[in-house]
């Protein structure tokens, strides 16, 4: 008999969903890996612009999931994007809660063009310039961004996949990470 996890994820995003089923089957081979996602408020703008902001609202939802209680593990992803040395560029925090225990990490960024930024300052959300920009629709459902800009090389869900298991690591070995050193 497999044993098995249940999560509970701060979204009704089935990429979300998908992502957080992916790297949790992918740390924990053995298990049965029950997901659920629920409505769950960031705290902050519809689109975070800011790293701050993007990193808060992923730890709202997640702590918002560990107040309603009934899974093993509650996280949330929060996409955002901000402006660095580099130029502007999109990424997403996770957080993940384990028997009280938060770890937050980030995903990889990805650039974005000037006239993506300028209308995401205007109060935009990235969703809905890519659809205009590549003529789809719903692409946050989907491939996000991260597709279409990449040839689907990458896409949103990978991103997150790849994010949740490194903020998992924590989680693996908590003996290895009880001080902070920073």
């Amino acid at each position: 008999m497999k044993t098995s996890i249940s999560l509970l994820v701060g979204s009704t995003n089935p990429v979300k969903i998908a992502a957080a089923r992916e790297a949790f089957g992918a740390v924990f081979k053995n298990c049965e890996i029950l997901c659920r996602g629920i409505s769950s408020p960031s705290g902050v703008a519809d689109q975070p612009m800011t790293r701050e902001d993007t990193r808060l609202g992923a730890i709202n939802r997640a702590r918002f999931c560990e107040n309603q209680g009934g899974a093993d593990y509650f996280l949330a992803m929060e996409g955002g994007v901000d402006c660095f040395e580099d130029g502007p560029a999109t990424f997403a925090y996770v957080a993940i809660v384990h028997q009280g225990r938060l770890s937050v990490g980030r995903s990889a960024q990805l650039p974005l063009p000037p006239r993506v930024y300028q209308a995401l300052q205007q109060g935009q959300e990235l969703g809905h310039v890519m659809d205009a920009l590549f003529n789809t629709v719903n692409v946050k459902h989907a491939g996000g961004a991260i597709g279409l800009l990449t040839a689907n090389a990458a896409t949103r869900g990978s991103s997150y996949t790849q994010a949740l298991i490194l903020a998992l690591a924590p989680m693996l070995h908590p003996e290895l990470y009880e001080l902070s050193t920073c």
